[in-house]
């Protein structure tokens, strides 16, 4: 048998693979399954379009300034959302924090769009239980190694598996979650946290040029460009960090770091150290490696608002790396 222990914020919780314990498909009515189908379909696709059309806008002189600093804060606010509270402190437990963040961190990733915050770190925590096998909701490895297996798995892994009939098991991957009155509040709420992440940038540009203008341009940059090019960041994290680049820590599957990510990932490309070490805070652990996501975890830290952070140890680092170098 094999099992991974995954620390929650309020438990620890252990993963068994499917020869121990097989997955199964959670039930969902053909119209619900649909309905959310196109609008998942909607979500990627205008968002999508409109990074197309980004450069003929851009040239047609409809982005300034205003522009770039709205979208830039859009997209670190949503972006570390994610990084931080979907993925670092809801998934694995790298620090602790008070409700207030626990809080501002549900919310904040929720306005990255990419689905509710239990079903979110439901999924990651089984892939990490699965990781590159069977059960694995997002590995480009799926259908095996040949080149048009893999075309065909880097797809699944990087969009296909969003439209995926079947549904990870909450109530077995995120029970902590379930349990948490707060978390189940945001949840609720996602539809308005949707809202507020396309409405609000507009709001700020159209308040800030005092004209209908400054309000489309930040509804085009800052909703909808900042949204997909966020999305397809952290996809490129499934799909192309176990397919590509390095790998100079142990893991029992192929995640691999890319450092071209890095910056726009906020340190999650860093992703075969974080398969080595799930619980660790930081990802980017070598040096010149980015790591935003840590950097705001150690301001957190600092300020009192972050407790019980993993720092990976310089012994854990050399234990798992491929090469021990000191």
């Amino acid at each position: 048998m094999t099992a991974e222990l995954i620390d929650a914020p309020n438990t620890t919780i252990e993963f068994v693979e499917d020869v121990d314990r097989p997955l199964q498909a959670i039930p969902r009515s053909r119209l619900r399954a649909r309905a959310e189908q196109v609008a998942l379909a909607a979500f990627i696709g205008v968002p999508l379009l409109c990074v197309f059309a980004a450069g003929w806008v851009a040239w047609g002189g409809w982005l300034t300034w205003r522009d770039v600093v709205i979208s830039t804060v859009a997209y670190a606010v949503t972006g570390h959302g994610i990084t931080v509270g979907f993925h670092r402190y809801f998934t694995h437990g790298s620090f602790k924090a008070g409700r207030g963040v626990k809080i501002a961190l549900a919310i904040a990733g929720s306005m990255a769009v990419e689905g509710p915050v239990t079903r979110w770190v439901a999924d990651h925590r089984r892939h990490h239980a699965y990781s590159d096998k069977q059960g694995d909701p997002h590995s480009p490895w799926r259908y095996g190694e040949s080149l048009p297996a893999l075309c065909k798995g880097l797809w699944h892994a990087h969009i296909g598996w969003l439209f995926d009939v079947e549904q990870t098991d909450q109530h077995r991957f995120a029970p902590d979650l379930k349990a948490d009155r707060d978390v189940d509040l945001v949840n609720k709420l996602f539809p308005l946290w949707v809202l507020l992440s396309l409405g609000l940038p507009p709001l700020v540009g159209g308040l800030w040029a005092g004209s209908w203008q400054g309000a489309a341009t930040a509804f085009f940059w800052a909703s909808v460009v900042r949204m997909a090019v966020l999305h397809h960041a952290t996809w490129s994290i499934n799909s192309i960090c176990h397919t590509l680049g390095d790998r100079p820590f142990k893991t029992r599957d192929r995640a691999t770091n890319v450092w071209p990510l890095a910056l726009i990932s906020m340190g999650e490309s860093w992703h075969n150290l974080h398969h080595a070490d799930p619980t660790a805070a930081r990802h980017g652990v070598d040096r010149w490696q980015i790591d935003t996501s840590a950097e705001l975890i150690r301001g957190l830290e600092k300020l009192g608002l972050a407790t019980d952070v993993r720092w990976p140890s310089r012994e854990r680092l050399d234990a798992r790396r491929v090469t021990s170098t000191s």
